[in-house]
């Protein structure tokens, strides 16, 4: 282990690595990515074969920015390229073009993306793992909806499927779902509660939201307070056929407000911005959100779901690592919104 990972990392990663298939399931800002990549280079030396991260789009330009801060040999995926023992980084999107043969390895990074994927996509990366002897999942989030979603993680690294966790440590509560509107729910049986499910669970995982979690200082990890400042816009114009505005009550009536009020909305974002004066991320829904703030904000670079991604690896790397004393990104959560290292942006701005 080197010695510039912190004690904690350097236990996570050593553990790992010893394990073979595991999960790092480490709170944001912990250092999954080099932890990730000391975890790479010893399965690298050990098999002498390559080993695959698999990450976001904008992710994969980071990992190749960061193993070259620390040191470690990697190099960008290509397709039908894999005889040399290096580290090779790619999205998910291409992983259609590779063959688990010849690899040591393989990390997903930002592993919970996995569960955002259809059935069949979800499928053919846990396929893609299933004959490589070393896996590695990292994500800050896990199960951030249910903690079924663990048996997504357990099924990729080769350990029990998700219908067997859910058949052995878990059973569904008709009566219950029922009086709260919604479908069938699973529930921890009570003697699995109690123990066996997360002894199982820290059998191939580890999870920490602060160093002092794994029993080790926080020093470096505190982060300042949050400052949260709510911005209320009144709509400008009127529903059709309406004398008055009314509370926005079903799905399609809070659509109906989203799309009326674009432009205060907007407005209202933008001079935040431009008040702050400094590096901004903002964060959009809608198309008509970004190219309108994009108008509003001098300046401001808006990365789309229509855009290349060799546009959307360059925007995410003039905004960490460009010269620019003030840069202002539009875009998407679901672009930009995992594993991008944005420490260096302490301004925001969202739309609910």
């Amino acid at each position: 282990m080197p010695d510039w990972l912190y004690d904690f990392q350097q236990y996570l990663t050593e553990w790992a690595v010893r394990l073979g298939r595991a999960a790092i399931f480490a709170d944001c800002g912990l250092g999954k990515t080099p932890m990730q990549l000391v975890w790479a280079q010893n399965v690298v030396q050990h098999t002498n074969q390559p080993v695959l991260i698999l990450a976001p789009l904008g992710v994969t330009g980071q990992t190749l920015y960061e193993a070259e801060k620390f040191g470690i040999k990697a190099r960008r995926a290509r397709p039908g390229v894999n005889g040399n023992a290096v580290i090779e980084v790619t999205n998910y999107e291409k992983l259609h073009l590779f063959e688990p043969d010849g690899y040591g390895g393989i990390v997903c990074d930002e592993s919970s993306i996995l569960k955002n994927f259809n059935g069949k996509r979800r499928q053919e990366i846990t396929e893609f793992m299933r004959t490589i002897p070393y896996r590695l999942l990292c994500t800050a989030t896990a199960a951030p909806n249910d903690w079924v979603e663990l048996g997504t993680s357990s099924e990729a690294l080769g350990y029990m499927g998700q219908r067997d966790m859910l058949t052995r440590f878990f059973s569904r509560k008709a009566h219950f779902a029922r009086q709260r509107g919604k479908s069938k729910e699973w529930t921890l049986r009570p003697w699995a509660e109690d123990g066996p499910f997360w002894q199982w669970l820290s059998s191939w995982a580890r999870t920490a939201r602060m160093p002092s979690d794994l029993e080790y200082g926080d020093d470096g990890f505190i982060l300042p307070p949050l400052n949260v400042n709510h911005i209320e816009v009144r709509a400008r114009s009127l529903p059709p056929g309406v004398l008055f505005d009314v509370p926005a009550v079903t799905w399609h009536e809070e659509r109906e407000v989203i799309r009326r009020t674009i432009r205060e909305r907007c407005e209202a974002a933008a001079g935040s911005v431009e008040k702050n004066g400094r590096t901004s991320m903002v964060w959009v829904n809608l198309n008509d959100e970004g190219d309108l703030m994009e108008r509003l904000i001098p300046g401001a670079v808006q990365v789309a779901g229509r855009d290349s991604d060799e546009k959307k690896e360059e925007s995410a790397r003039w905004f960490v690592r460009g010269s620019d004393e003030r840069r202002i990104l539009i875009s998407k959560p679901t672009i930009f919104g995992f594993g991008l290292n944005f420490q260096h942006c302490a301004h925001m701005t969202y739309f609910p």
